[in-house]
């Protein structure tokens, strides 16, 4: 997760079920890993839910978590623990922008991460190489920095000194055929694909309720010394909010575009 935000696990958990879908797809499409007792890197973990997940999959596996969040990681440690079937789940601090294996892994992971991280395809290189042959790399994040969500909050942030350079922008992402040539370049057998998720979002502003947990943390930390000026933010941003995502007799649809990659190194 990024410095720059501080996070609230609680709020990000309130869309928990319509958050893990996206890794629930990517991993259905990862490969089956080496029997005995694989080493998986969770890059970028947060409370930890769908790192436990990862457990479910593949019980026997030595399985870390990382992430920068002392909030997220103290959420996350009450998953942390060996599994029933041998394996083992535990939880680190790092930081995604410098973090360099120690030792070879069967699987490098992450989720909705990789956009709070500048430059994060200059990674892939070193993630790549401390994968075992036939090791894979995979990620999702999001890409829906072009939707009203986002450029309305960047419009009202452009308004406020403060709030100079906080958010992310159009390019906290690159394109899916820019990922297929980085990774392709890098040696691996890769498959990179886009989906549009339209979740139903349910109960008042839920659009809102959304980006509180995630896109909106920024903003908030930036303001959370000025009560007045973020209720002045929340309120206008609600507003337009409410104009682009009208409810409807059974919810709020929410179109949220995703992008997924996964690259095999060679065996």
């Amino acid at each position: 997760m990024s410095a720059a935000a501080t996070w609230d696990p609680a709020q990000y958990l309130r869309h928990a079920g319509h958050r893990a879908r996206p890794f629930a797809d990517l991993l259905a499409h990862v490969p089956d890993l080496p029997a005995g007792r694989p080493r998986i890197a969770d890059l970028g973990c947060g409370p930890g839910n769908v790192t436990a997940l990862l457990a479910r999959r593949w019980p026997t596996a030595h399985i870390t978590g990382y992430d920068n969040s002392p909030e997220m990681l103290a959420d996350a440690q009450a998953q942390a623990g060996p599994t029933p079937a041998g394996g083992r789940l535990d939880f680190a601090d790092a930081d995604v922008r410098t973090w360099t294996p120690t030792e070879p892994h069967d699987l490098i992971i992450s989720n909705a991460t990789l956009q709070w991280v500048p430059g994060h395809a200059d990674r892939f290189g070193d993630w790549i190489a401390a994968l075992a042959p036939g090791g894979t790399f995979a990620f999702q994040v999001p890409g829906n920095f072009d939707a009203p969500s986002h450029r309305l909050m960047r419009d009202l942030a452009a308004a406020d000194p403060r709030l100079r350079g906080v958010l992310r922008h159009e390019d906290a992402v690159l394109a899916p055929e820019t990922y297929l040539e980085h990774l392709t370049a890098l040696g691996c057998t890769a498959d990179v694909w886009e989906t549009t998720y339209i979740h139903l979002l349910t109960g008042e502003d839920p659009v809102l309720d959304w980006v509180k947990g995630t896109g909106l943390r920024p903003v908030l930390t930036a303001l959370a010394d000025d009560p007045a000026a973020k209720d002045e933010f929340l309120n206008d941003y609600r507003t337009a909010l409410r104009r682009a995502y009208p409810a409807g007799p059974h919810g709020t649809p929410f179109p949220f575009r995703r992008i997924f990659a996964i690259a095999r190194k060679e065996a």
